[in-house]
């Protein structure tokens, strides 16, 4: 009787161990997966972000204040 307890319990835990070694196997390939997902649409993001900047024409900042009251340098 100890002996089969003894068997069913390897049994029981090599089983429990396989299944969690497949688990896991599975949950780092789904992960690894959805990793290069993630990289791939950041990639493509900043990709068209620089294209947008780079069509972006620079607005000019308007001043207040009025041209002839601008102060000249001067130069030495």
């Amino acid at each position: 009787m100890a002996l089969t307890n003894l068997i069913l319990t390897v049994a029981g835990v090599s089983a429990v161990i396989l299944l969690l070694r497949s688990d896991v196997k599975h949950s780092a390939t789904m992960f690894r997966r959805n990793v290069k997902h993630i990289r791939h649409w950041l990639e493509e993001e900043s990709a068209s972000a620089s294209k947008t900047a780079e069509k972006a024409v620079p607005k000019e900042l308007e001043t207040k204040v009025p041209p002839k009251d601008i102060p000249k340098e001067d130069k030495h």
